[in-house]
């Protein structure tokens, strides 16, 4: 990479903490070179109180821009110049474009998940989904797919910190989007949660249930809930077949691992920043293969 560096080469960056294990830099730089791009990425350990100073020095260094981690997501949706629709909704930015000093915040996670389902010719509009969870993912995709026509989205949680969270995600989507019905429910309520997955087309885990370590864990204690016409989804990518997955798959339905979506949502941001498509069978080969990825 260093013979491609020179007084023209633009540098971008991940905010966040901690950073020193991300994948990105090698991604983003692999890309660029491969697409002929005069730029360059680095990983930067901040923290949420120092996002202001770090939004500041993207100015003054003419970073063409940045991905945000946590915990930095929202305190970035606070602090940029403009928000993308997505990321307005959201609340948390994951991606920051800097257009001649206009700080642009974005978030591809959901554009990374419905780009990873039509991979696999299933097209959001006028979809039923069912998604677990209420964090940072789940809210990005039910945004997205309420964004790209989903008909009706059922979101379930605990009732815990972020249930309530998930009732104000609910409500921001159907003020936005009043064509998508937004409902709420205990995850814990299995009776409620089977009768919400028997009337959606599309199932999606965005918690942490089966990932590794802990593989068998999984929220899907009714194994009928699976059948032929239901697309089951999950954001885990480590392991890429999780337990609800291979669950799933064992019942019939079609299933989709969650590595499509960090790649997908990788290239949303590639080309957010560059105009141009990341090579994304070259990174998926390379960075996310069953065989030694990511």
């Amino acid at each position: 990479m260093e013979a491609r560096i020179d007084g023209h080469t633009t540098m971008l960056g991940l905010f966040g903490s901690p950073v020193g294990h991300s994948g990105s830099p090698a991604m983003y730089n692999y890309s660029f070179e491969k697409a002929g791009i005069n730029d360059a990425y680095l990983a930067f350990d901040i923290q949420a109180d120092e996002m202001a100073s770090a939004l500041t020095k993207m100015r003054v260094l003419n970073m063409r821009g940045a991905n945000v981690t946590m915990p930095c997501k929202k305190v970035a949706a606070e602090l940029v110049d403009e928000l993308s629709p997505a990321a307005e909704l959201i609340g948390a930015v994951n991606t920051i474009v800097n257009n001649d000093g206009v700080l642009v915040g974005h978030n591809t996670d959901g554009a990374g998940y419905v780009e990873n389902l039509r991979q696999h010719g299933v097209d959001p509009q006028g979809k039923r989904l069912t998604v677990l969870g209420a964090g940072g993912a789940a809210t990005a995709i039910a945004v997205q797919m309420a964004l790209d026509g989903a008909q009706a989205i059922h979101i379930f949680n605990p009732k815990d910190s972020f249930y309530q969270n998930a009732e104000l995600t609910a409500q921001k989507i159907m003020d936005k989007v009043p064509a998508c019905q937004v409902t709420v429910g205990d995850i814990n309520d299995q009776e409620v949660l089977t009768q919400a997955i028997a009337q959606s087309d599309i199932l999606a885990n965005a918690t942490k249930a089966g990932m590794a370590p802990n593989v068998e864990q999984t929220n899907i204690k009714d194994m009928t809930v699976f059948r032929s016409d239901l697309v089951v989804t999950d954001t885990v990518y480590n392991p890429a077949t999780t337990k609800m997955l291979a669950d799933a798959a064992e019942h019939g339905s079609k299933t989709i691992g969650g590595k499509g979506m960090l790649v997908w949502q990788g290239a949303a941001a590639f080309k957010l920043y560059t105009g141009q498509e990341m090579p994304v069978e070259e990174v998926t080969q390379r960075f996310f293969s069953d065989d030694g990825g990511r």
